[in-house]
């Protein structure tokens, strides 16, 4: 997928990029944000007046330096509706990755303890940008 727009923030990399291939959904946005372990990732739908999906939360680990980022998907998420609550996802797999060596027991431990803080203050602030607003970010979801 290329890329629309990639912008450093003071908070992590901001990333869109479209969807061409996707019949239903016309482009993606990620926010890396490597000091909460977290992928914030929302899918544009083709229909302009569609409901919008919820956003999802990943526990990743992200590297980067002066010239590229890298991320490595722990599996374990949260799914975030605009309105309603939280829910973990992806639990399933997670538990098969773990059981099959691909994640280790300390990156588990590191997954779970994220994706646990995260869904506390999420119900917290029932609203992703109050709960972004409260990390220090302030920039629109």
């Amino acid at each position: 997928m290329p890329l629309d727009r990639c912008q450093v923030e003071r908070w992590g990399l901001s990333i869109e990029c479209s969807t061409p291939e996707d019949p239903t959904h016309e482009g993606e946005v990620t926010w890396l944000m490597p000091d909460l372990g977290l992928r914030l990732t929302r899918r544009r739908s083709r229909r302009r007046h569609s409901r919008r999906e919820p956003s999802s939360l990943t526990v990743v680990h992200i590297e980067r330096d002066t010239r590229s980022w890298t991320t490595t998907d722990l599996l374990l998420g949260l799914q975030v509706p605009d309105h309603g609550s939280a829910r973990i996802v992806q639990a399933e797999e997670f538990a098969t990755a773990i059981s099959a060596g691909i994640i280790r027991l300390s990156e588990a431990d590191y997954a779970l303890r994220t994706v646990h803080r995260t869904f506390e203050e999420l119900s917290q602030h029932r609203d992703i940008n109050q709960w972004l607003a409260y990390r220090g970010i302030f920039e629109l979801w």
